[in-house]
């Protein structure tokens, strides 16, 4: 079932778009199962969760960190993550540079941007993040690797178009320059508006394991 549907999905999606499995709550078998057709890009939002995922799963698999990241909690994930996804403030970024100097990595991340309308969601403003891209030198065990936003959850796709269309010619301005790859946008509800306006990685949880328990 949970193989079928990724490979729905995967044939469904442009050559260029990376799937990330959302597997936050889901038992270890459901993420074998999608391993076993050769899935290895996967989602977690909560830090104990995936770094107890990392320890007794393969260690191929790709973990891609996509929730709300608490300063403490980085030294946990930073020996093996493979992507932060929701880096959204300068002061987690200094810190994601401290644990990447204490074990001799550099870590990739995405820069969060604040897209959406509701203030519950983080992210930088376009502001803030034009202002971190002049002085990223100085985070040399962080490699930026492109941005992420969320768009605000509503049924007017006229709304999320234009969110999603703005962050991806923020990301087009700036792509070159600081030699970015990844724009990542789009959820199980709201994806191929995403990957229409330019996204190249979309976060899909529901749609292939279920409903969250």
């Amino acid at each position: 079932m949970i193989g079928a549907q990724i490979q729905k999905l995967t044939e469904d999606l442009p050559q260029d778009v990376t799937l990330v499995a959302v597997s936050k709550t889901k038992p270890n078998s459901a993420i074998e199962e999608a391993y076993g057709i050769g899935h290895r890009d996967f989602g977690e939002n909560k830090v104990q969760e995936l770094c107890q995922k990392a320890e007794e799963l393969p260690n191929d698999i790709r973990w891609h960190m996509i929730g709300h990241l608490q300063r403490n909690k980085v030294k946990y994930i930073a020996p093996f993550v493979h992507l932060i996804h929701g880096v959204d403030s300068e002061k987690l970024l200094t810190e994601i540079n401290k644990q990447g100097a204490k074990n001799n990595r550099v870590i990739d991340v995405l820069i969060q941007l604040h897209i959406a309308e509701e203030s519950s969601k983080f992210g930088f403003s376009y502001e803030e993040a034009e202002a971190l891209f002049t002085n990223q030198n100085q985070f040399p065990n962080v490699r930026i690797v492109g941005l992420m936003g969320m768009a605000t959850f509503t049924e007017d796709k006229t709304q999320i178009k234009r969110e999603f269309e703005t962050l991806s010619t923020f990301y087009n301005t700036w792509k070159a320059q600081k030699e970015l790859s990844i724009l990542s946008m789009g959820m199980s509800n709201d994806y191929p508006i995403a990957i229409a306006s330019g996204s190249n990685m979309i976060r899909v949880g529901s749609l292939i394991f279920g409903r969250r328990n």
